[in-house]
């Protein structure tokens, strides 16, 4: 029993090595293998010890691989900057080597990053490709290289939202007046007055709505419905 308790207090002092759940599951999109990656993890367990420059000799004791393959793939992390070298100083102002896994992390972060802008990226395109076919449905027909290149400028120049666009498009068609001219002027009052949402284009159009109503109800006919001329803005 006594000894029992002895291999687990052991075990206990050995301690744990935290591993980033991310490094586990992108390992391979950053450029990793599997022998590269838990020679990295032996490192780090090395530096978690305090052992800040592990030998490719101590390395090769744990794993299934030469001293001299572990040599090789310490050279390779490096110069694929996947671990770094940097230089520390004992109380005794010696310098010595240590390794740095902060390439390794920036790589992950990078990943991310980049798999963010790819996912936006997507995003953008379906969207992008929906509006377009809105616009198609709307019109009866296909758009004119004209047409697709104001779109793509209330996109990318004008930097409008496509339901902001696919929402102009709608007062155009409420209004009775579907053209690329009509929608690009609702655009453009709605930005000057800082519309960005879709309950707030849907607010304004209503209030200038009402607004003309009663200005015009002497004129109109109480079965037409009196809808703004966002041209004559």
């Amino acid at each position: 029993m006594v000894k029992e308790k002895e291999i687990m207090m052991t075990w206990i002092e050995e301690g744990t090595i935290q591993v980033p759940q991310l490094l586990m599951s992108k390992y391979k999109q950053i450029g990793l293998d599997e022998t590269e990656l838990v020679l990295l993890l032996h490192v780090h367990s090395f530096m978690e010890k305090g052992v800040f420059f592990p030998t490719p000799e101590q390395l090769a004791e744990r794993m299934t691989v030469s001293g001299n393959t572990c040599v090789s793939i310490l050279k390779k992390l490096v110069q694929n900057q996947f671990i770094g070298i940097d230089e520390g100083v004992q109380q005794d102002s010696i310098g010595f080597e240590k390794y740095t896994l902060k390439p390794l992390w920036l790589k992950l972060v990078d990943e991310l990053i980049y798999e963010s802008k790819q996912d936006e990226l997507e995003k953008s395109l379906t969207q992008e490709s929906n509006l377009y076919t809105t616009f198609e449905q709307e019109f009866g027909r296909p758009l004119s290289p004209l047409e697709c290149e104001t779109l793509s400028m209330w996109l990318d120049q004008d930097q409008h939202d496509s339901s902001i666009i696919k929402a102009a498009l709608k007062e155009a068609v409420i209004s009775g007046k579907l053209n690329f001219r009509y929608i690009d002027r609702i655009l453009f009052e709605w930005k000057k007055n800082g519309i960005k949402t879709l309950d707030q284009a849907r607010n304004y159009g209503e209030n200038f709505r009402q607004k003309r109503s009663k200005s015009n109800q002497a004129q109109r006919s109480s079965a037409t419905v009196p809808f703004y001329n966002w041209l004559e803005q």
